[in-house]
């Protein structure tokens, strides 16, 4: 009976966050063919699929929805683990379609306000011109979005300290070596902390000391 209920079990809990575990599948077939492409087919294959100036000025949509299907790392358990500890614990707190807009306003709105600030380097000559074709693929902004709006389930005073981790998680590489994406994740912090509205009203949150308590009992 055990091993029946645990495959059970599994798929309850994939269930309850359909969108999180569909875009890691997704990710994990897409990493998968990375890794039968020879080292140069990759690099020119993702960067049609990058949201970079130039193809965001030729296909917009079509970019911004294929970049967030690839990775550039050729790693996919890291996202497997950011996935389950992040997106997976948003879909369920906010709902799926709630998740689904955190997510698209952090990725699209991140990668059209960050490749702005680098066209305008670029024409200002502080970025090379050949910057216009950077590789710029995965789902980061969308990540960095979610984990900026889970401060909304943590209850107080201890979302506070959260709060901090993430902002300095984000905000020292702004500071000390700035590029496009981190102004892109920076970016995406504030989008997942301005999406309050879609946080408000979502039970109870969670609190820390009541889980410590729970597991000495």
């Amino acid at each position: 009976m055990r091993t029946n209920r645990d495959p059970r079990r599994v798929w309850a809990y994939i269930r309850s966050a359909p969108g999180t575990y569909a875009w890691l599948m997704i990710l994990f077939f897409t990493t998968v063919a990375l890794h039968a492409m020879s080292p140069e087919f990759e690099q020119h294959f993702l960067r049609q699929r990058s949201t970079n100036i130039h193809e965001l000025s030729q296909n917009p949509v079509r970019v911004l929805i294929s970049s967030a299907m690839w990775t550039d790392s050729g790693y996919w358990l890291p996202y497997a683990a950011l996935f389950t500890v992040f997106h997976a614990q948003a879909e369920r707190w906010l709902s799926t379609a709630r998740w689904l807009v955190v997510c698209v306003a952090a990725h699209v709105l991140a990668t059209l306000l960050s490749e702005g600030a680098l066209l305008m380097a670029i024409r200002n000559g502080m970025a090379p011109q050949s910057a216009v074709n950077t590789l710029d693929v995965g789902g980061s902004y969308a990540l960095a979005g979610v984990m900026a709006v889970l401060t909304y389930r943590i209850a107080r005073p201890w979302r506070y300290g959260y709060l901090a981790a993430v902002l300095v998680l984000f905000t020292v590489p702004l500071a000390t070596g700035p590029t496009f994406t981190d102004f892109g994740h920076f970016v995406s912090v504030l989008i997942g902390l301005a999406c309050y509205p879609l946080a408000r009203g979502r039970g109870k949150t969670w609190n820390p000391k009541e889980t410590l308590a729970t597991l000495r009992s």
